[in-house]
């Protein structure tokens, strides 16, 4: 397996990149490679700086940087050897399994649209985020920012992409649905939501529970938490809010410190054709680490894959 790992992205990059690559170096086998993308000289020389070792990583050189600023589908189109659109196209022509970067998030993005393409049949690709739960379990919301507004249709595939991204990678057997709403009863919602709820409530394509509320997620009523992408990342940055205020306020809890960002690194684009993961500007070394960890999980659980073979005879119920 050869995990791509763009050096370059993120605020703290290529420090606290290489810094997470040596960590992250030390959990996998002899047959997984970190394949480091960007300006080689400054990873041999940081390698050395940080105690790593230069024969324990392969390396694609680039002469390019894509900044958080920019426009996404400008600079893929303009910067074509920066380590974003290198890593693309090495990812498409199966020179890495899979591609990880915390740089400019719409330009991975477009990217993963336009260079691996979406999964025939899927409609959006979406993005995840891992909500952890009192009980020390994990929920996966969607879309968490990628899909502003969606259709019922759109969140009817979330919803399939959530449980099979539940089932495979996380490994919950059965994985109960939620749809996001204002209220339990399926008359609740938006037009939005009342359409998606009559699309899902027979759905035998996955395990729908029906309508979940915000204060659903602080229990163990549902696995997957399916939402247009404007919910989803509101809610995400909500928690993100929480874990900040309490280390500011040098409050210290077990559950709330789960909140940190930086133990799950990163998130994969689900629906495209090969395994991409997205990570926080702000990522650190220990977020790096893990952002490299998940691309090695959702590699080795064949889920794109699985989403394609899952899709290939989709057909969505009628309401």
């Amino acid at each position: 397996m050869r995990i791509g790992f763009d050096i370059m992205g993120g605020d703290y990059a290529p420090k606290e990149a290489i810094a997470g690559a040596i960590q992250a170096k030390n959990e996998l086998t002899n047959g997984e490679r970190i394949v480091l993308i960007g300006d080689k000289e400054q990873a041999e020389s940081m390698l050395q700086s940080l105690g790593g070792s230069v024969d324990d990583f392969d390396f694609i050189h680039t002469t390019e940087v894509i900044g958080m600023g920019e426009h996404p589908t400008k600079a893929i189109s303009s910067k074509k050897d920066s380590s974003i659109a290198v890593g693309f196209r090495s990812l498409a022509t199966k020179k890495l399994d899979s591609f990880v970067s915390a740089g400019n998030t719409g330009a991975m993005l477009v990217g993963a649209m336009f260079s691996i393409k979406p999964i025939e049949g899927v409609i959006r690709p979406c993005v995840t985020a891992l909500l952890p739960k009192p009980n020390g379990k994990l929920g996966v919301l969607l879309d968490a920012g990628a899909n502003a507004d969606c259709k019922p249709d759109v969140l009817y595939q979330f919803a399939v992409l959530g449980a099979l991204m539940m089932k495979h990678v996380l490994k919950v057997d059965d994985p109960r649905v939620g749809l996001l709403s204002i209220g339990e009863e399926k008359e609740k919602g938006n037009l939005v939501t009342i359409a998606a709820h009559q699309l899902m409530e027979d759905s035998n394509q996955f395990h729908f529970i029906g309508n979940v509320e915000g204060r659903d997620f602080l229990s163990d009523k549902a696995d997957v938490y399916v939402c247009e992408g404007f919910v989803g990342n509101v809610v995400l940055k909500a928690f993100e809010s929480v874990y900040y205020v309490m280390k500011k306020r040098g409050i210290s809890d077990e559950y709330f410190d789960k909140m940190n960002y930086e133990n799950y690194g990163g998130t994969p684009i689900l629906g495209v054709n090969a395994p991409v993961i997205i990570g926080h500007g702000i990522s650190n070394a220990k977020a790096f680490q893990n952002m490299i960890l998940s691309a090695k999980d959702v590699t080795n659980s064949n889920l794109c894959e699985i989403i394609r073979e899952a899709f290939r005879n989709l057909v969505l119920p009628l309401p």
